[in-house]
């Protein structure tokens, strides 16, 4: 584990049992990190009863597999119940959720790709195949274009770590929200120009306009918190699940909403479907632990929510505010729709 590490959301960790999870938000408790299973060595497969895509790939030696969908609340609880039975000690209890999570004990971690540095790596190389030689000509385009340096630029995925195909799709970090707007910006330029295309492929696409195509290459990008950014620390909130709520409202606030968690402040609140919300549990945020419904709504647009409401409660302060969050793992009806 590199000495200094600030574990950051998309970072990548490779345990001592071959397992591939990334790292999942800012907060985490002593000695662990809250991350999500994305790789599964093939030795293992018969202990996951999720299914799995027809490819395989290769991280030194290790034939590794993927779940189809990566992101089911069904597919969460099949990992939670393979890890709780076969590999116990990435099981978490959190007093602070009162809930099994996953998460990966420091002390399992043997390699660590932080997409900042696969960047780095990447650029300074003296030999690139085609598809590396992709990635930088479109970094140094949404660089020169948008006026972020190359260096708030990172690498997610499996070029970030030399096991890519030729069909591999690039996927980019920005870090810092103001940056990843001047981007968001930037990518909006190039296609009116021609020099990139967006894919649309649903509704959550075109909301976000993350998802595009670079001299015929698929390509992505999304947000990071720089280090000071990052304003919040495990164990400052207890966070009580009440009930299943579905809600309209009006986004106040989007600039949390591009990072993951994605927080969304709203107002203007009102339940559909007949399901009640009494006026003093009436949520002041929106939270998606999906990263699909990052950045799906500006301030002043509508979304539709489908999520656990929630009291969270200041640990030191003794205050409190109720919030919707998209992405429990409880339910597969969980989403966030622009309107």
């Amino acid at each position: 584990m590199p000495r200094g590490w600030l574990p950051l959301d998309g970072d990548t960790i490779v345990t001592e049992e071959g397992f591939i999870f990334n790292v999942f938000g800012y907060e985490h408790p002593e000695g662990r990190l809250f991350a999500f299973l994305k790789y599964i060595p093939s030795r293992y497969r018969e202990l996951f009863r999720v299914r799995l895509l027809g490819r395989t790939w290769r991280l030194r030696g290790d034939e590794l597999l993927r779940a189809e969908r990566l992101y089911t609340a069904g597919n969460y609880r099949e990992f939670l119940n393979t890890f709780r039975a076969s590999f116990p000690s990435y099981i978490y209890r959190c007093p602070f959720r009162g809930k099994e999570v996953m998460s990966v004990p420091l002390d399992r971690i043997v390699e660590v790709y932080c997409p900042g540095e696969r960047l780095k790596a990447l650029l300074m190389a003296e030999v690139k195949d085609p598809l590396q030689r992709s990635v930088q000509d479109l970094v140094e385009l949404l660089s020169e274009e948008s006026k972020v340096p190359i260096e708030d630029f990172g690498l997610h995925g499996s070029i970030a770590m030399d096991m890519h195909t030729d069909q591999s799709d690039i996927d980019l970090a920005v870090y810092g929200g103001m940056n990843f707007r001047r981007v968001e910006a930037a990518v909006g330029r190039l296609a009116e120009e021609g020099a990139i295309t967006y894919i649309l492929r649903n509704r959550l696409d075109a909301a976000r306009r993350y998802r595009g195509r670079f001299r015929g290459r698929v390509f992505m990008y999304s947000a990071t918190r720089k280090p000071e950014e990052i304003r919040s620390r495990y164990g400052e909130h207890r966070y009580i699940a009440l009930y299943p709520v579905k809600i309209r409202c009006r986004v106040r606030e989007d600039g949390e909403a591009v990072f993951r968690p994605a927080v969304y402040g709203v107002d203007d609140v009102r339940p559909v479907g007949g399901s009640g919300l009494p006026g003093d549990l009436n949520p002041e945020v929106v939270v998606s632990m999906i990263g699909c419904y990052r950045n799906v709504a500006r301030a002043g647009q509508e979304i539709e929510v489908s999520g656990m409401l929630e009291r969270v409660e200041s640990i030191e302060r003794g205050t409190f505010y109720h919030q919707v969050v998209v992405g429990t793992g409880e339910s597969e009806g969980e989403y966030i729709w622009p309107i």
